[in-house]
């Protein structure tokens, strides 16, 4: 239990490289390039409805909850009860094991890309075989590095988002300069309008996809703990990273648009593709087997900073009776070794279907896309529910408060989030005609049965609990409204209390505030709920 406790601090920067580099993947600017100057448009209108109102939302949420664990499952919990706290950090914990294989394909074709022939490379990279074995042992070695512990998740992590995600971005973006300073031919119209043609359909479905790239932001709340002053530098750390996030992204994008035409891009290999011609132009060709090695660490690092967060934070709830002893596993540094290995097998399994879908790119997009529905749902839980927490929970001392009186504020960041996700959840589920997907049966099949599944199994986990789940050392505090009750009973039980036992009448009037969770502090009033299993 002392290995658990013990923790290693992230300072503001360190926190700041970790969101940007589990929100920014630059395998995701191809898809938005196709759109050209509009891309801009797309970007920073997905900033203003999503972006903004998670890091918003989330720095609240977590300065509220510092001293609590749980993230996600903490801040739906408060506001909607266990079952449906339960469901969000399980949808974030699923979506990221299904996340996997999309961005580890990508890495594939980055380690593909490091061999001097391009039509060697290109071959390689459509390879199905090759891309399996690549995803398999990227995501593997992420793995082993987690079970290290954070101290090493937060050296690979801050490295690797400047090796292989800011500096490849940056590169990218001043050879996009360089090459139009110079009168290199721009396959992108600049003079071309800002604002899409939105009443073309298949616009608004594959731009909806953009959400998900500004996806992750609150994943930094499962680390607000490990935070020096988290209450003014998590929030620092979160806007920091915003703002890093949507500049790689729209500058990013016109430098790849500059240097490839819109009707070849692919969604899979074109960020390369795009390095090596602007290599090529400046003579550098050398060059590209070094960015291909970056932004394959890039991708590591990505990776194991997933790896360490959603699982850290199912693993924190298990512990509190909501998993099976099993997914409670630790090893001598106290990380969650079973969760992790169970986590590898799913996404072995996953990556599996590389042999039987049609093609790497429409894999890449069906996954993509069901990561997309998965996630969305947790965001509507979190935005509606600081809404709710604000009347459920007016009284709490909000560190980092959106507004400084009012609700107003809260309501028009965080009804901006929902009502953004949920235009984003329901485009999902229609397929992009610009990329070819497949049959569309398996589409809509892949997406709806997944779905359908993976919402309703924290359900079935949640009915299935048993107290003997609880790990008597766990020091998951309970929920605000198990706190209340307890503290009104025992104030009744000093007043009643003639000729009987207060301590029998209080341990009989305590327990049933602890269900569900292992005895822990209660509240503020230095009081603590008696060492019994909890009930129920």
């Amino acid at each position: 239990m002392a290995n658990i406790k013990q923790t290693v601090k992230l300072g503001v920067f360190t926190l700041a490289i970790m969101n940007v580099t589990a929100v920014v993947s630059l395998r995701g600017l191809p898809a938005e390039a196709v759109y050209g100057m509009s891309s801009a448009f797309y970007y920073l209108f997905a900033a203003i409805v999503f972006l903004i109102p998670t890091s918003l939302v989330a720095a609240e949420l977590a300065a509220m909850f510092q001293d609590k664990q749980g993230g996600v499952f903490r801040w739906v919990g408060e506001a909607y009860g266990k079952k449906l706290g339960f469901l969000a950090i399980w949808v974030q914990w699923i979506e990221s094991t299904i996340w996997y294989p999309t961005v580890l394909t990508f890495g594939a074709v980055s380690i593909a890309f490091i061999g001097m022939n391009d039509v060697h490379d290109m071959s390689l990279a459509n390879n199905k075989y090759y891309t399996l074995v690549v995803v398999l042992v990227i995501y593997w070695l992420a793995t082993f590095i987690s079970l290290k512990g954070m101290s090493w998740v937060g050296k690979v992590a801050k490295v690797g988002g400047l090796v292989g995600t800011i500096i490849p971005a940056g590169l990218l973006i001043v050879l996009g300069i360089i090459y139009l300073a110079t009168g290199g031919h721009s396959n992108m119209d600049f003079h071309s309008s800002f604002f899409p043609d939105l009443t073309n359909f298949d616009n608004v479905v594959l731009a909806a996809s953009i959400f998900l790239f500004y996806a992750g932001m609150e994943m930094g709340g499962i680390h607000v703990k490990d935070v020096n002053n988290p209450s003014k530098n998590y929030p620092k750390a979160v806007f920091i990273g915003a703002l890093i996030t949507v500049l790689i992204f729209v500058l990013g994008t016109f430098a790849l648009g500059v240097i490839i035409p819109a009707k070849d891009i692919s969604l899979t290999q074109s960020l390369l593709v795009g390095f090596d011609n602007y290599f090529r132009y400046i003579h550098a060709s050398w060059l590209s087997p070094i960015i291909a090695i970056a932004l394959a660490f890039g991708v590591l690092a990505g990776v194991l900073t997933w790896v360490a967060g959603p699982s850290k934070g199912i693993f924190a709830v298990g512990k509190a009776g909501y998993m099976p002893p099993f997914f409670q596993k630790t090893n001598k540094l106290g990380v969650q070794k079973n969760i992790l290995f169970v986590q590898g097998g799913a996404v072995t399994i996953l990556s599996l279907l590389f042999v039987v879908m049609p093609s790497v790119q429409s894999f890449y997009q069906i996954l993509s896309q069901l990561t997309v529905v998965l996630y969305l749902i947790m965001y509507m839980l979190m935005f509606s529910g600081a809404i709710v927490l604000r009347y459920k929970m007016k009284k709490l001392n909000r560190p980092f408060r959106i507004g400084k009186g009012g609700n107003g504020l809260m309501w028009l960041v965080g009804g901006l989030g929902f009502c953004g996700s949920l235009l984003a959840f329901v485009l999902s589920f229609i397929p992009p005609s610009q990329i070819s997907t497949g049959s569309n049966t398996v589409w809509f099949s892949v997406l709806i049965i997944g779905a359908l599944i993976v919402v309703i199994a924290p359900f079935i986990i949640y009915a299935s609990k048993k107290p003997g789940w609880v790990d008597p050392n766990s020091t998951f505090e309970p929920f605000h409204w198990e706190e209340q009750p307890t503290a009104q009973v025992a104030g009744k039980t000093a007043t009643v209390t003639a000729g009987t036992s207060a301590s029998a009448t209080a341990s009989e009037s305590v327990a049933p505030a602890s269900t569900g969770n292992a005895p822990a502090a209660n509240g503020g009033n230095g009081s603590k709920a008696p060492n019994t299993p909890p009930k129920g």
